[in-house]
């Protein structure tokens, strides 16, 4: 049977037995903080189980995408371990349960009608104290005791261990059916069922509490019993993996054979690219924390494989047509994002080459230290310092030194990243939580949401969580009466017009009040079904059950919604510019201000975003209508609507659609019209991750005052550079120009330049204000300073042109300066040529490049320049040649004292020193003073 084929019986056949039949959840279930990925069929319905949605049905069939790393050091080398695979169940949330799923189970595997597997190859284990279970196996479906075993919690127990171990929550006993080949080979797990019907509560004894509602979670490996029905002896022979471990070795140069050391790598790679492959179609890239890391990972570890069979070049990309002809049948959409998935990995993969060669030499250097040493172990300093340094991953690092024979120390690793101040990828929390929410969960279970048509209503309160008093852990209480920002509150209301924050829409603020009390929300969140009203009681005493008003920030929703819009606008531009792989990576929406994250492998050209920006800007000119309806899910994708890679969507869906041009499923507050919007300023376009871009854009009144600034900045710089507003960034060239020729003049490396001509007043066409930024942007770019403190930076250029023609007059005054005018009027002190002399408007560069130039003379000397700046302030430079410092002479001792005659101190090597002084007038007498004790240093 064809693995596509058993994956649509399966799910029919629990069909004929009244499941709803459910899409797959994503990979990253961004709304559960519990995991990086999903990692098992029941993770999307675990609200279900627990009681906490209303239950549109009571019985449930998915074939879950899954993604796990704790067995990651397994793929390959076994017959059954993946990182990616996918996993069929069955699901009861208070319906059937131990016989009904038992039965169905039994019926699915051996009727002729479905799998029709030989019973007498199956057998079964229960929990050892499981007597419901077995006798049901056992007189229900006739298996003999023989064929039923009793197994500990360890092995037969939901969560591993839990009776005993923990944690504490919803657990229960566990019933798998194991398939035994005729020819004696091992027996597999085809599957698990899960009879949760306990409550654990403390430690035993007695710590199994019985759930009011019993559930069933059942899961079958769609790749094992493939691998079971199609007689192969491994997953990665089944009739939609082999094909890709074949096309791994053609691109490779390798031919597969399953018992070789390249067979193995060649397994590995097929299953971590496919891993890469659903991840990344989902828009998760590789990146260096949580779930990106582990893709990142995933693909790294890949590239070693190919890197070991010879291929320095990327490789894997080329693998993704494969997988995606392998896996179109469940997961059509795969074909549309191909070439983006592709050019993702391909990426990836040519950055990690670049240092793959160097982080494999090195630890080749580090394992023969090792063996000179006799260990065994490699060092975690040393990996730590590997990967910090050199960026070669811990976790390849490892896989390296186990072809050499030796083991890894993980813990020493950890502890000097941590010393370091390094951490990559996110620990994963418990299953389920506990705590005053999940209890609101359990009791009121959900907000009713009328916020789209409502800004204000009559609520009652239904939950107050606030802090315990002296730490910091909050519980559940009937009413409160501290006031002030300080001491933060959740509280919960039957229904609600603030919006929770999701989809990148930040939450609402407001208030919540009666007569007897305020409460200033700050924040409103979600967690699952409920609303988190955040912020403090500003008077009076607030108690559950009793009425109040609850009233959104109006002017604030507003310019949430106007910044909403303009990202469905921006959305459209982008891919009608870009293309249609300018998709949606993430967005944050703020009162007038959003960020938007959207995938395009390089930076946007100049004149792509002008034509971005001027467009959505038509679109908010011309208006069009904005309107929401909820509709069928098909029924939106029949309309076009765009939907996003990796985004599960409810059935049926709020579409949003503005105009003719745009139409997303959308859970956020919108505008009723483009125009209301009213303006809109891209003010920067940057780089996130690989592939990811930003732009960070304003609209309504915070783009107005963005407009503002820009015409108040240029005119002021216009007036300040006596030229017309098209020519400041010529102004700013010529300007930036005189000053870098001054300074150059100054330090005596050229000569003083002429003052910039006149710039000839500006005769052309008007410039439209997109073109006034972009004159703005450019002339901030070369004064080299923030966007709005350009005409600062102008007036501080001209006020720096002052003081370097000062400084020049002043070295005029002293005619011209070389080292060896300097060096004509040494003294000897011994053998050693001593230079003390004032040079006047000189600087500290102009002073060095002196000093230098007589030690080039003369092969023992000792120099002191002394020079006056403005507002009486001294530079005092000394240093000295070669022969005086190898006899230990510094220069920072002599120039000490005379540095303390002007009121100052300084420092410096031993052949250099550098000091400042407070007072002019004091020069000669510091100068008679370095002359003095260079006497006594160089004699």
């Amino acid at each position: 049977m064809k693995t596509d084929e058993l994956r649509e019986k399966y799910l029919s056949f629990f069909e004929t037995k009244g499941h709803t039949r459910c899409p797959s959840d994503v990979l990253v279930p961004t709304w559960d903080p519990s995991v990086l990925f999903t990692p098992a069929g029941m993770n999307q319905f675990k609200d279900h189980f627990l009681g906490r949605v209303k239950l549109d049905f009571t019985k449930a069939t998915t074939c879950q995408k899954c993604l796990r790393t704790g067995d990651i050091d397994n793929v390959g080398r076994t017959a059954y371990h993946h990182t990616f695979f996918e996993m069929l169940g069955n699901f009861s949330f208070g319906d059937y349960f131990k016989e009904d799923a038992i039965h169905w189970a039994w019926e699915f595997l051996t009727d002729k009608k479905w799998l029709a597997i030989d019973p007498a190859q199956l057998s079964v284990t229960v929990y050892k104290d499981d007597d419901e279970a077995a006798n049901i196996w056992h007189e229900k479906i006739g298996l003999p005791f023989s064929r039923i075993e009793r197994l500990d919690e360890d092995e037969n127990f939901w969560p591993a261990s839990a009776p005993s171990q923990g944690p504490d929550g919803v657990c229960g006993p566990c019933s798998e059916i194991y398939f035994n080949p005729k020819d004696g080979g091992e027996k597999v797990e085809i599957w698990n069922l899960v009879f949760t019907q306990f409550n654990r509560v403390g430690d035993p004894p007695d710590n199994l509490e019985p759930l009011p509602s019993k559930n069933i979670d059942t899961g079958m490996g769609l790749e094992r019993t493939a691998a079971t029905l199609q007689g192969v002896s491994t997953n990665y022979h089944i009739d939609i993996l082999r094909p890709i471990v074949e096309a791994a070795g053609e691109i490779c140069g390798v031919k597969y054979d399953p018992a070789s050391d390249n067979g193995r790598r060649l397994r590995r790679i097929t299953d971590h690219i496919r891993a890469c492959t659903m991840a990344v179609h989902e828009n998760v890239y590789p990146g260096a924390n949580k779930e990106k890391y582990v893709i990142r990972r995933l693909l790294r570890r890949a590239v070693l494989d190919g890197h070991q069979m010879g291929m320095h070049q990327a490789f894997a990309y080329q693998l993704v047509d494969k997988i995606v002809e392998m896996m179109k049948t469940p997961y059509p959409d795969l074909q549309d994002s191909v070439t983006r998935v592709k050019n993702v990995i391909k990426s990836e993969e040519e950055n990690f080459l670049h240092s793959l060669d160097d982080g494999i030499a090195r630890s080749e250097k580090i394992f023969a230290g090792m063996r000179s040493a006799n260990r065994t172990v490699v060092n975690g300093d040393e990996a730590a310092e590997l990967y910090q340094t050199f960026g070669f991953p811990p976790e390849l690092f490892e896989q390296v030194a186990i072809e050499h024979g030796f083991t890894f120390d993980w813990v020493g690793y950890k502890k000097a990243m941590e010393e370091f101040g390094e951490r990559s990828g996110g620990d994963q929390v418990k299953l389920f939580e506990t705590g005053p929410i999940e209890s609101l969960k359990n009791s009121v279970r959900s907000t009713e949401f009328i916020g789209y048509d409502n800004e204000a209503t009559e609520v009652t309160i239904k939950g107050i969580v606030t802090a315990a008093e002296g730490d910091d852990e909050s519980q559940l209480v009937d009413e409160c009466s501290t006031t002030g920002p300080e001491h933060h509150m959740i509280v919960v209301l039957d229904k609600t017009p603030f919006y929770g924050e999701s989809g990148g829409q930040v939450g609402d603020t407001g208030r919540i009040y009666s007569s007897d009390f305020e409460f200033i929300v700050t924040d409103t969140q979600k967690d699952s079904d409920l609303f988190l009203h955040e912020g403090y009681l500003a008077k009076g005493t607030i108690t559950t059950d009793t009425t109040a008003k609850a009233e959104v920030d109006n002017a604030r929703r507003a310019a949430i919604k106007r910044a909403h819009s303009a990202t469905h606008i921006l959305h459209h531009a982008l891919q009608k510019t870009l293309g249609s792989h300018a998709q949606q990576q993430g967005s944050k929406v703020e009162d007038d201000l959003l960020r938007f994250d959207f995938t395009n492998m390089e930076p946007i050209a100049l004149d792509q975003l002008t034509t971005i920006e001027t467009d959505v800007n038509a679109k908010v000119v011309d208006g069009g209508t904005v309107k929401w309806e909820t509709v069928p899910l098909a029924k939106a994708r029949e309309l076009g609507a765009m939907m996003l890679f990796g985004e599960k969507y409810p059935d049926p869906v709020r579409m949003v659609t503005m105009g003719d041009f745009s139409r997303e499923l959308c859970g956020g507050t919108h505008l009723t019209d483009t125009k209301q919007v009213e303006a809109f300023e891209v003010i920067s376009e940057e780089s996130v991750s690989a592939g990811v871009r930003r732009i960070i854009a304003l609209t309504g009144e915070k783009a107005k005052e963005y407009r503002e600034k820009v015409d108040h900045s240029l005119d002021a710089m216009a007036k300040t550079l006596k030229c017309d507003v098209p020519n400041i960034p010529e102004a700013v060239r010529s300007l930036t120009g005189y000053v870098r020729d001054l300074k150059k003049a100054v330090n005596g490396s050229g000569k003083a330049p002429e003052a910039p001509a006149e710039i000839k007043p500006y005769s052309g066409a008007d410039v439209d204000y997109y073109h006034r930024k972009e004159m703005l942007k450019e002339s901030a770019r070369l004064l080299n300073s923030p966007l709005f403190e350009s005409a600062e930076r102008v007036e501080t250029l001209y006020h720096e042109v002052d003081k370097l023609k000062h400084q020049l007059a002043e070295r005029e005054k002293s005619g011209t300066l070389s080292g060896d005018d300097l060096l004509a009027k040494a003294t000897k002190v011994g053998d050693t040529s001593v230079v003390v002399a004032d040079v006047p408007g000189a600087n500290a560069n102009l002073m060095r490049q002196l000093i230098d130039q007589i030690r080039k003379s003369t092969e023992s000397s000792a120099v002191m320049l002394f020079a006056a700046a403005e507002e009486g302030k001294v530079t005092i430079v000394a240093g000295l040649s070669k022969s005086l410092v190898d006899s230990g002479k510094k220069a920072g001792d002599w120039v000490k004292e005379p540095a303390a005659v002007v009121g100052g101190k300084g420092g410096g090597r031993p052949d250099m020193a550098q000091a400042g002084g407070k007072d002019a007038s004091q020069i000669p007498a510091a100068m008679a003073k370095a002359e003095e004790l260079a006497k006594s240093l160089f004699a």
